[in-house]
């Protein structure tokens, strides 16, 4: 009856945003239109006045949008002196491979330096800072731990407190704001893709996760931190927000963006998540689960996936979700972790299904999930483990919105 009940009304109120309410354990969708959503980078009469005399960096990708016009020339436009150019993973233009070297490079329109952090420079050195008075960060983040874009920003705050510089956050909404779920990160497992302990999803947007990380003083020179937010109008914990620009290569479309959270963890195993294909983050697969699945996909290199796990050979497993209306009906907003029950299940090898390097584990953000799934843990007693730590966070967290909470 209720998913019954969810559909029918994702089916009627099919032009987002909508109102939502969400708890760790699911969703209830209030069937109200609200105004349109207007991001901190469009309230350009609030930051442009600011930014008067100052030399400025920013910290931009191709999600970095006001209207229809990118940031940086919106900038340039208004006589903002603008110096340098930051890009995170996946590049300016955010058609870098996940986890691609990506180098320093000059903007060709401009003739403005851009510096990369993501490879060898994730944080902002003090000659890049240097001749920098304030360090703008606009990116359109999907409020999950290990999209590292967080990771760029705590680094960010952390190199502009350490050298005496403002950071302003240009903030937007957060698409999977409407729920927190997942184990907290174990900090022994601190990494690039999760470096605080925070659930998988944890219901903030940027300038919410900023205020947290200077608040609990978790980078170095907190206390020094100069911070600004230009919240967003129109927008809160209930909205669900249909993103303008794809914010990587591989989450193309809402319903692989709602997916992210689950199926990413099978980046730490032997199951592709159709990186190569025109549905990434919508469906999973294998070589050798032909026994166990009818539905297939072939992944082939492509922008943003020039070499793909399994590149030419047919996969099989499940299509997870086709539409976003379906990806937020089958998610049910939660971290879901029954397809990777279901994998791992199907999978005839299961000595070798978490891949050696680790990597499930710093996605998960703890050692216990693999351990609980190798032991056979049902579902719910693997969600059961996470309450006590998603509630520490959810006290932590309350006192850093911006926005009205989901109920």
């Amino acid at each position: 009856m209720y998913r019954s009940f969810l559909l029918v009304l994702l089916l009627v109120f099919s032009v987002l945003p909508l109102g939502s309410r969400s708890q760790p354990a699911g969703k209830k969708i209030r069937p109200v239109k609200a105004p349109a959503v207007i991001t901190g980078a469009e309230r350009t009469n609030i930051y442009l006045p600011k930014l008067k005399g100052k030399r400025v960096g920013i910290l931009v990708n191709q999600t970095s949008v006001v209207g229809d016009e990118h940031l940086l020339d919106v900038l340039l436009k208004n006589k903002v002196k603008v110096v340098r150019v930051f890009t995170p993973e996946h590049g300016f233009r955010g058609s870098a491979d996940a986890g691609e070297h990506v180098g320093n490079s000059k903007d060709k329109k401009t003739g403005l330096p851009i510096v990369s952090l993501y490879g060898d420079n994730k944080k902002p050195k003090k000659e890049q800072l240097k001749d920098i008075d304030v360090l703008i960060y606009d990116l359109q983040d999907v409020g999950v731990r290990f999209y590292t874009y967080i990771s760029s920003l705590e680094y960010a705050m952390e190199a502009c407190a350490e050298n005496g510089k403002e950071i302003m956050v240009l903030d937007r909404p957060n698409p999977n704001g409407h729920y927190v779920d997942g184990p907290v990160l174990d900090k022994s497992l601190r990494s690039f893709v999760g470096m605080q302990p925070v659930p998988v999803v944890y219901g903030m947007t940027a300038g919410e996760y900023a205020r947290m990380l200077k608040g609990e003083k978790w980078f170095n020179s907190a206390e020094k931190a100069r911070l600004t937010v230009v919240s967003c109008e129109n927008y809160d914990h209930e909205t669900l927000y249909s993103l303008p620009v794809p914010p990587s290569p591989n989450l193309k479309t809402m319903a692989a963006i709602y997916l992210y959270p689950s199926l990413c963890l099978f980046e730490g195993t032997v199951i592709s998540v159709g990186r190569g294909t025109d549905k990434p983050f919508q469906q999973w697969g294998h070589p050798d689960l032909k026994e166990k699945a009818g539905y297939s996909f072939t992944p082939h290199s492509t922008t943003g996936a020039s070499k793909p796990l399994y590149e030419g050979k047919e996969c099989y497993g499940q299509l997870v979700a086709e539409t976003d209306k379906e990806a937020l009906r089958k998610n049910e907003s939660i971290f879901n972790i029954k397809w990777l029950l279901k994998a791992y299940n199907w999978y005839p090898d299961k000595d070798n299904f978490f891949n050696a390097n680790n990597f499930f584990d710093k996605l998960a953000g703890t050692a216990e999930l693999q351990k609980q799934i190798r032991q056979g843990m049902t579902e719910r007693e693997i969600r059961d483990s996470w309450n006590k730590d998603i509630d520490t966070f959810m006290k932590i967290r309350k006192k850093y919105l911006l926005y009205n909470d989901f109920e």
